[in-house]
Formats: C-alpha cells, structure tokens, sequence
C-alpha cells in the first residue's frame, strides 16, 4: 500500500470517531450517560487513535528510524485501540461493566505497545536536536495507564465520595496527561511549521525544561484526589501551567515573527488557549469548590465545552496541514488539498470559537442549543473539506500520472513547501462570524422572552411627569421579595435594581409590561418601570412563584383626585397574568374522556422486568420541558424527567448504588429528591439551574417502592407539572411472578392549552384529572393483558402531590398486599384484600391470580378520582 493511501486509511478512523462525536451531539437527549459519551468519544476515540498515528510518525521522523513492525505493528495497535474503545463506549451506554473493563484493557494494551516501541526506537536512535521530544509522547503514554486504570476502578468503589474523588484524578491524567503532554510535544515543532517560522535553541531549552515541571504537575495534581487533600490538585495544575507556560511563550515569539495566516494556524492557536483555560479552570473549582462532589459537579458542567474548544480544534488544525503534506503525496497534490482545508478559514475559527465563548456565558437554553449547532457545523464543514480535498489531490495524481511516493515526512521545525494562502478577506468573515452568533443569542432570546425584560410602555395617559426619578433595590429571601410595598410619588419614574440574592431563577414582573430577566442567585438588572400614575402589582413569572408569595405592591403617594373622588389611573394594569396562574382558559374545558386518542398513540409502559444483578446503577436523568397530551385532545407543557411524566422506574435490591446524574435541560432551576435513600438533603437535592449538572449518589438500604420527585420550590407546581417517578427496591424474600406492572397515580391542574400548570388550580387541591402514569383513562384504551391463572404482582405509589388513592380492581381479590416496606397479606393467610389504600408518598404492590377470561377494571375507589381518569382495565384471556 502506498504511503499517502496508508495513511487516508489509518486517518479514516480518526474521522470516524469525529463523525460519532458529532452524532452524539444530536443524539445525546435520548441516551444514558450523554455527557460522558460526548467527552469520550473526542478524547478516547478521535484524539487517542490521532496520538497512536501521529506520535507513531512524528518519532519516526525526528528519530530517522522506522518502528519496530513498522506499520504491521501500528495497525494490530490502532485495531486494538479500536476495538476496545468501542466495547467501553458500548459498554457504558448499556451498562455491561465486563465489557467496559475488557474495553479498557484492551486499550490498555495498545498504549503499553505504542510506549514500549518509542522507547525502544529512543535508546536505538542516533543523537538528534529534536529525540528529547518523543520523551513527551512516553511520558504521556504511561501517565494514560494510571488514567485507564483509575477508569476501571471507579465502577466497583462501593464510597460515593471516593468515586468523586478519583473522577478528578482520572481527568487530570487522561486530558491533560494523555492528550496534554502528547499536543504540547507536537506543538513545539508543529506551531512553527505550519508557521513557516525558523526555530531557536530557546525552544529546545523550553521544551527540555516543562516536561519535568508538566510531569510533576499531573503527578501532584491527581495525587491531591486520591488523598483527599483539596489544594494538591490546584497547586499541581498550577505547576503544570507553568510548564505549559514556557512553550506558550516560545510559541507566542514565532507567531509574532509570522503571524497565523490558516485554518491550521488559527485552529492550532485557539486549541492551546482553550487547554490553558481549562486547566486555568480546574485550578479555580479547586481552590472555590466546597467539596469534592462540588468540584467533580461543577468541572464536568464546563468540560464539554472545554473539550470543543481544545481536542476538536487540535484535531481540525493538526489534520488540516498534515493531511495534505503527509497524504496527498506530490507537491502539487498539496497545494491544492491545503487550499481547499483552509477555504472559509476566517469564519470557521470565529464561529467555532465565538459559539463555545457564548455557550459557556448565561445564555437562553434555546441559544445555546443553536450555539452548539454553529460548532458541530463547524466540524462537519471539516469532513466535507477533508473529503474534497483528498478527492481534489487525487484527481490531480491521476493528471499528474501518479507518480512514486516521496518520502513523506515532514522536516518538523522548518518551513515546508506547501503553497501560501490567498489572503483571506477577514472583515468580511469576521462580520458574518459575528452575524451568525448573534442570530443564535437573538433567536434564544425571541424564543424566550421570560428570560428577557422585553416590554411595551404602558400609556401614561394624563399623568404629569415630576420630573424626579424615585430608585430602589429589590433583593429575594426565600419565595419573597425583600420590599413587599414601594411607594412612589406621583408622576415620579421608578427604577428599580433587582438583585436575586435568592437561591433559585427569579425575575420581577410588573403590571404595566417592564420586566427584568430571569435572573439566576447572585445576578441583578436595573428596570426602567417608567413614569407612575397609580398603584400597581409586581410578581415573579415563573410558574408557582407568585403563588409562593413573590409578589409586591407599587403604591402611588400623592395621586391627584378626579371628579368621582378615585385617584387617577395612569392605565396600569393590576390583573393576574403571570405564569401558572389561571388567567387563561384552562384546558378543563377541553376534557371529554369518552374520546378516544389519536391514531398512533403511545401508552406509557407499565410492564415491568426484573431487577438487574448489577451493584452499581448508573442513570442520566435530563430536564425536559415539551409539550404532550395528558388525555385525548388536551395537551400541557410539562416538566419531566427523561422526557416522560412519571419519569423512569429505577430498580435494584438493597446495598445497591444508585449514581444518578441529573442534567437540567429546561428553563428554570429544578432538583431531585429521592425518597429511596436516606442522606444529608443539603448538597444533593439542591436545586441547580438551565445547563447545569449534578450528581446525587445514594445506597438503597430500605425495600418498597419509593417516590422520587422535584423538591424546588413551589413543589407542588413542580410535581404537579410531571416530576416525579419510582424506584423499586426488591424485599429479600420477593417471589417470582408470571407478570408485573406498576402504576403511578398522580394530579393534573390544567392550565391553559400548551401551557404548565396551574398554580392557582393546584392549591385549591381540587384536581382537573386524576391519571395512572401519566394520561387519562389510558390503559382502559390500551389495556394491560394477563392470562387466566397467572400470577400478576402490581406495583402501585401514589405521587401526589395533593390526593390520595385507594387501588382497587373491580372482580379481582388481593392475596398479598405490600405497603410501605411490610407485607400485611401473603398467601395462605385466612383473608384477603379489595384495595391499597396510600396517601401521596406512600406506595406498596399487591399481587393476585384472576380466575378467568375478561375485562377488570381497575381503579381509585375514590370514586370522583376514578372518573377523572384514574381507571383502566386488565384484559385476561385464557
């Protein structure tokens, strides 16, 4: 095979681990563990196999001598990598801990093969300039394989708290160890080749001297987890960034001696301070986080981005010079593959960049979902250049005649002859960059307008402007404003500066249309009320808040009487139209539960499987806000976990762990509580808002099925609009049955069609529908199936938040009933059962064998409840 189609082969693959990063972003709302998919597709797929090429050529080349095996042995490696980093992707996503940790030890293997060829390629080598350099790619070699084997000891520590520890210590090693060491070795011969710039002795000085401190660094900084002492990890990234600092500054003369003027150039450039940033970042949350689940929390909250910023662009750069030069084989092939990477250079660099600098500002959830669709274009823009440009070299080969392979390798540190870039027109390119992100952040924004201060003016009418401006400070304690009245004389402006000082996303909403933002804890906006004429209302928009008591009154001073003897109306309004309130017409109206649903519809699915042998449960639980129906022709936005009102049954058996990552995807802050662990409730059910991540670990130590639910304030809102759901815990003693379902009772107050809750409606208590897990009347039109003599154990919680359940089934008698963690009914015993009586909260199961072929319908016998939609049917066939 020749040298340029060699390595279009063994680059194929780094592609291919780009294009799945890529679809993992699309892909990741529907997937367990999508954060983790979407830091180790780039970095243990894309970047780990571009290490085993590029190093692998790099060495060769500084060395002047061929690896052991030559390309033999790089392909059984990179089959190896491959193999294995598929089978811990796999694994991970299916939650097959053998398979991840076969998967990680075959890479493992093929890091100790890559390590142990460079070193003997290093001690067999003649003296050259450069042969220091391939100590970076060892050193990182091996600093890998502590990474992969603190990877594959996670799963297995029982301690939450360790497990947050050694997370910390598996970044360090593996993104600035593995990844880290290798790109800064590349990059002190790479940067001044794609810069066409000489190169000094100060390099080889500066390059000698940061691999002890950048070594000592991540040794200082992962041994600080591992002991438990906070600071190791700061002071040993602050180590490594002053090793990193010294080739920064080398890199910095020679850009300044010729300037970037490629997509390689740029790409290469904005990598390096985006891994600066990052471990910048580290040592902040080390020094600011109070714990280590803190740390773990908040660093993994910003690691995506990170990773785009650093490994992606590292990626696009390195490829994007050394494809043509190394791949595309004759000068002229190169020149023209160079020219076609580096098309849109200018655009493709601000837009990338520009689209991760916003994503990590306080941003709409919508803007930051176009956001990282400009980044994603950005790198599928890559592909297709990639693919063109080999397409473009080889149709110029074949012109050409195809002549022999040169040698290939790239004389590292001195210019290379490729072909110069037009001069790129960069105004214009930075202009529809800069276009680009601002339709992004404007459309979020449009979209949004609760996370924007967007008002109209109210018309003054005939009030008389004093002139005066009255000023005042609004700060939040609790679900109250810290001013609940303010006065104003008349004709006065009022503005006021609103500070959440709260714990949760707030705003300040007034009745003549000004608003703040949705301002999250520590934020404040100064509101232009405009001129007031006559007493107003203020409240927070967010549904439930107002209903909480955040609200405040605008009470005028000296208003001017008119000829009935009222004070003056300047127009204000002082109705009630805030979220969650019932100032639109309820979608009540709409219900006609004698309607069927739609063609195509869906029952949520209440058959169960058996718990799982596995110790350790690892579970992503997203944030979702969408719209669905809730029985036929009805339809509200409803907050859920994983897409779905109840959420997702969780199952296990006692000593399980249950390490859930909960992802808030929506708008406001939300939490988690789970009822089926007991722990301190401070750190994690804290409530955390729009993007952000928190991990909540908990051992099951009690049997029963056990509610989890939104602990945010207003609650009720909050389980009420769908968040909620169960995690059984099997008893010891748990027989096996024939079949086994479970149903969730809970409450809809509907708010207007399309919208959430109401909050107003939730507090009379009086609910609009009463549904098993989720819909109305749903298993009466889908209903569950049995055969005659089965055994059928039913698994029943009321969620709540208000009412509660009486689970009957009409010709069916119970001959165990479970509740609340005891059994009170078991077979055998002299009586039997009608029904599970639970308040919210509470739960147990009850099983039964129906003794032949029909309908029962099962239900609430709170009878009202029943014809709201709390009733469906067992079909039993024979």
């Amino acid at each position: 095979m020749s040298r340029r189609n060699w390595y279009l082969l063994t680059n194929s693959l780094v592609l291919f681990w780009m294009v799945m990063s890529v679809v993992a972003v699309f892909v990741h709302r529907f997937v367990s563990q999508p954060l983790w998919l979407m830091v180790h597709l780039p970095l243990l797929g894309a970047a780990t196999a571009a290490i085993l090429i590029w190093s692998q050529h790099f060495t060769d080349t500084l060395l002047r001598r061929s690896a052991p095996a030559g390309r033999t042995g790089l392909a059984a490696r990179l089959a190896l990598h491959t193999l294995g980093a598929a089978f811990v992707v796999t694994g991970v996503a299916v939650s097959l801990l053998p398979l991840t940790v076969t998967g990680a030890a075959l890479v493992a293997m093929a890091v100790v093969a890559h390590a142990v060829i460079l070193i003997v390629q290093l001690r067999r080598a003649l003296p050259a300039r450069f042969a220091p350099l391939v100590r970076y790619y060892i050193a990182a070699g091996l600093v890998f394989l502590a990474g992969i084997a603190i990877g594959v000891t996670m799963p297995a520590v029982a301690d939450p708290a360790a497990t947050d520890r050694l997370v910390v210590s598996h970044l360090v090693l593996n993104a600035f160890g593995w990844i880290g060491l290798t790109a800064l070795g590349t990059l002190v011969l790479l940067w001044p080749t794609v810069l066409h710039a000489r190169m000094s002795d100060a390099v080889d000085v500066a390059a000698r001297r940061a691999l002890p401190l950048l070594t000592a660094g991540l040794l200082l900084a992962a041994a600080g987890p591992v002991t438990g002492v906070r600071p190791l990890v700061a002071a040993g990234m602050l180590v490594w960034l002053a090793g990193a600092g010294m080739i920064a500054v080398q890199g910095w003369h020679q850009a300044r001696a010729m300037h970037p003027a490629t997509f390689a150039g740029w790409s290469l450039a904005a990598a390096f301070g985006w891994v600066l940033i990052a471990a910048g970042a580290l040592v902040f949350l080390a020094v600011t986080s109070g714990d280590w689940a803190s740390l773990r929390t908040a660093y993994l909250s910003v690691l995506g981005p990170l990773v785009a910023g650093f490994a992606a662009q590292l990626l696009m750069g390195a490829l994007s010079y050394l494809l043509p030069v190394v791949a595309l084989g004759s000068p002229a092939a190169a020149k023209v593959g160079a020219e076609m990477l580096d098309r849109g250079a200018v655009f493709r660099v601000t837009a990338f960049n520009g689209a991760i600098i916003l994503y990590l500002l306080p941003m709409p959830s919508l803007a930051r979902v176009l956001l990282s669709f400009v980044a994603v274009g950005v790198v599928i823009a890559f592909f297709v250049l990639a693919a063109r440009a080999i397409l473009a070299g080889r149709r110029l080969r074949r012109a050409e005649g195809d002549s022999p392979d040169r040698s290939g390798r790239v004389a590292l540190g001195t210019p290379v002859a490729v072909a110069p870039p037009l001069p790129p027109r960069r105004v214009g390119a930075v202009s529809a960059a800069f276009a680009v992100l601002a339709l992004c952040v404007g459309a979020g924004v449009a979209a949004d307008p609760a996370a924007v201060g967007i008002a109209v003016s109210a018309p003054t009418g005939a009030v008389v402007a004093s002139g005066e401006t009255t000023e005042v400070t609004v700060g939040v304690s609790g679900m109250r404003y810290t001013l609940d009245e303010i006065e104003v004389p008349y004709g006065d402006r009022l503005v006021v500066t609103f500070h959440n000082t709260g714990s949760d996303v707030h705003d300040l909403t007034f009745a003549n249309g000004f608003r703040s933002e949705r301002l999250v804890p520590g934020a404040r906006e100064v509101v232009d009320v405009g001129v007031i004429g006559s007493d107003m209302q203020g409240w927070c928009s967010i549904a439930g808040h107002r209903q909480m008591g955040m609200e405040l009154t605008v009470v005028v001073t000296g208003a001017p009487v008119d000829a009935s003897g009222e004070p003056g109306d300047d127009g204000s309004a002082h109705g009630s139209h805030g979220e969650g309130t019932s100032a639109g017409a309820s979608a009540a109206a709409d219900i006609d539960l004698e309607r069927a649903p739609a063609v195509g519809f869906e029952e949520w699915p209440a058959a169960l499987t058996p718990a799982v042998d596995e110790r350790v449960h690892r579970v992503t639980l997203t944030v979702q806000e969408t719209v669905q129906e809730v029985a036929p022709g009805v339809r509200q936005t409803r907050w859920t976990f994983g897409g779905s009102a109840p959420g997702p049954v969780l199952r296990g058996k006692i000593g399980d762990i249950f390490e859930i990552t909960l992802v808030n995807d929506g708008t406001i802050g939300h939490s988690i509580d789970f009822h089926a662990g007991a722990l301190a409730p401070d750190e994690p059910m804290r409530t955390i808002q729009p993007d952000a991540t928190l991990v909540y670990t908990f051992t099951a130590t009690q049997a029963g099925i056990w509610m989890y639910h939104c602990s945010t304030m207003p609650m009720s809102m909050h389980i009420a609009n769908g968040m909620f759901g169960a995690v059984i815990i099997d008893p010891p003693d748990l027989a096996p049955v024939d079949r086994e379902y479970v149903l969730v009772q809970g409450e809809l107050y509907l708010g207007p069609q399309g919208e959430t809750a109401d909050a107003d409606r939730i507090a009379t208590q009086l609910p609009d529908l009463v549904t098993f897990n989720g819909y109305a009347n749903q298993y009466a039109y889908r209903p569950l199936t049995a055969a005659v003599g089965e055994r059928v154990r039913i698994w029943t919680l009321d969620a709540g938040p208000n009412t509660p359940s009486s689970f009957h089934i009409v010709g069916g008698q119970f001959d165990t009933v479970y509740f609340e963690g005891a059994y009170t009914l078991r077979p055998g015993d002299a009586g039997g059962s009608q029904a599970l009586a639970m308040q919210p909260a509470q739960g147990g199961f009850v099983e039964l064998s129906f003794p032949e072929a029909g309908n029962y319908p099962f239900v609430t016998h709170i009878m009202s409840d029943a014809e709201k939609g709390a009733k469906g049917i067992f079909h039993v066939d024979d």
